[in-house]
């Protein structure tokens, strides 16, 4: 017999069918019995960066989302022709759009769904000699005058008393605007319609927002398609002069300067997280769920927050989600994918905003966005909503014990006393995503108002009454403040779950639907087979050598 024979027929067979089961448990999908399938999506390009690293993110589980841009008309306009599963969007269906075109879902039944806050940011270019300004400052009175071609030099009066005495080069002005149908667009024209109206309605012809900005014969204003291609045309070699409005994560990724915008309490502030956070927490919601425009935004509170902390240009998109049991492009593997998707958007996804430009939404926006993902499984009752829920949602906005406070906004730090109107400028940059602050973070106002949990701003805005429509009261007993990270505003510790009320709930991590129980127990039996096999096999292979003879025995 072969001396070198290492096993018997008995235990090659027995560990064949060892690692062929252990192979089995191992293979790509076997180990969830989540099924995904690829969805598609058009639309805002103001949401499209964070949009995007969602999208990178939940690829590792399984989940393929596709996202294309080119502005939030195109993207209402696709999902109404059934040709994507998805739209993002910063303002709702209007009827009829500018145009006179129909601009409804077309019978399409859908919710409108909350994804991500920001401020619309006004990034430029101005140089004086090869130095680039960086932290200009303009009133939304000299904003609005720039962009309806009444202040057309950068060395206007306006701008110098804007910018306390301080003179800038004789340049014409260039507004950047957007040449395609934007909802960026829409809310900058929302913004200037209802706080300057004796300014924009004699420009723009009429009263209310446009998704199409309108220019006039022999403006220097130049229209770009995409946030994209404004914020390129603007920091480009030729870019000297130019202005141009996007979402606030554009410059800060591009790391280039943005205006800080005069607010109701006299300062002047850029849209880091924070001061949206501050600004949204006067924001109202449309409750009504018989309404057309439910879960749409109204934000006459938020321009005229008088927080010393507040960016007047706040808002959020919304994402459009098909909900009707038939619809055409709807499969159970479709809605899965959009369900959890949406839950990780909502959740641990948020804690990605802030660094990207963006802030995070607060709780009641989550909540609301909870229910909305419910109507996919009332239109399927196979889509798996199990451990969905907002008591496990990772979101920097929840303060660990308190979920009716916007712990971002608490946290919010003062703005520097060189950005009172009046004083300054101040000589830090802009466009670095960090707040402009004298202090660390907290501590007190200009004006003496606390700004930590629950403390008073300068005009007496509560910036820890949380979010419109939230409740009051704190549940869950005396249990210590959470630590947060003042970089982000999440909680990274030091809360309890030893309320004595039992009633605290925690922002715990939130997990996409491809790590369920399923996926535990799969991997646990799997962990203990190989355990077995590594003990046992030595054995097997021992007993299956052939035994070596004793000198001067013969076969």
């Amino acid at each position: 017999m072969n001396r070198r024979a290492l096993l018997r027929p008995a235990v090659r067979s027995a560990i064949a069918l060892t690692l062929a089961f252990a192979t089995l448990l191992t293979q790509p999908g076997t180990a969830s019995a989540t099924v995904y399938a690829q969805i598609e999506g058009t639309g805002s390009t103001w949401s499209e960066l964070i949009v995007q690293q969602w999208i990178a993110d939940v690829d590792a589980n399984g989940m393929k989302v596709v996202y294309t841009g080119g502005g939030s008309s195109k993207g209402r306009k696709d999902f109404s022709q059934n040709s994507t599963d998805f739209a993002i969007s910063e303002i709702p269906y209007q009827g009829t759009d500018e145009t006179g075109q129909a601009d409804t879902s077309n019978g399409r039944e859908f919710a409108y769904l909350p994804i991500v806050a920001g401020g619309t940011a006004f990034t430029y270019q101005l140089k004086i000699g090869n130095d680039l300004v960086r932290n200009l400052r303009l009133s939304g009175e000299t904003i609005a005058k720039i962009f309806t071609n009444q202040i057309t030099n950068w060395n206007d009066a306006a701008i110098t008393a804007d910018n306390n005495g301080r003179t800038f080069p004789s340049l014409p002005i260039t507004p950047v605007v957007r040449s395609d149908g934007s909802g960026t667009t829409a809310q900058f024209t929302t913004w200037l319609d209802s706080e300057f109206p004796s300014i924009w309605r004699p420009f723009f012809g009429g009263s209310g927002l446009t998704s199409y900005y309108p220019k006039e014969s022999g403006s220097r204003a130049i229209g770009q398609a995409g946030s994209d291609q404004v914020m390129n045309t603007i920091s480009g070699f030729a870019g000297n002069g130019t202005i141009g409005y996007v979402e606030y994560s554009y410059p800060v990724n591009k790391d280039y300067p943005v205006v800080k915008v005069l607010n109701k309490s006299g300062y002047f502030v850029e849209p880091t997280q924070y001061n949206v956070a501050v600004a949204l927490t006067k924001a109202k919601i449309n409750q009504d769920k018989g309404s057309a425009l439910y879960l749409t935004q109204i934000l006459d509170g938020v321009y005229r927050n008088t927080d010393a902390r507040a960016y007047p240009i706040s808002s959020y998109s919304y994402m459009v989600i098909p909900t009707g049991a038939d619809d055409p492009r709807m499969t159970t593997a479709k809605r899965q994918t959009i369900a959890d998707f949406l839950y990780y958007s909502l959740c641990a996804g948020q804690t990605k905003a802030g660094p990207y430009g963006y802030s995070p939404l607060p709780l009641n926006l989550v909540q609301a966005g909870f229910e909305q993902i419910a109507l996919l499984q009332q239109a399927d009752s196979a889509v798996d909503l199990t451990d969905r829920d907002v008591r496990s949602c990772n979101n920097p906005t929840f303060d660990g014990k308190n979920l009716n406070k916007n712990q971002l906004a608490a946290i919010a730090p003062a703005p520097a006393a060189c950005d009172k109107q009046g004083e300054g400028p101040c000589g830090t940059e802009t466009g670095n995503n960090e707040p402009s602050t004298d202090g660390s973070g907290g501590g007190t106002t200009p004006d003496g108002g606390e700004t930590g949990a629950g403390g008073a701003s300068p005009a007496g805005g509560g910036a820890g009454s949380g979010a419109a429509g939230a409740g009051s009261g704190a549940p869950g007993g005396s249990a210590p403040p959470p630590v947060v990270d003042p970089a982000t505003g999440a909680v990274v510790g030091g809360t309890s779950t030893g309320a004595a009320t039992g009633d605290a709930i925690y922002a715990n991590p939130t997990e996409l639907a491809a790590d369920r129980a399923l996926d535990t127990r799969t991997f646990g039996w799997l962990a203990a087979l190989l355990a077995v096999g590594l003990v046992v096999m030595p054995g097997f292979y021992a007993a299956s050598l052939p035994r070596r003879r004793k000198p001067g025995t013969v076969r």
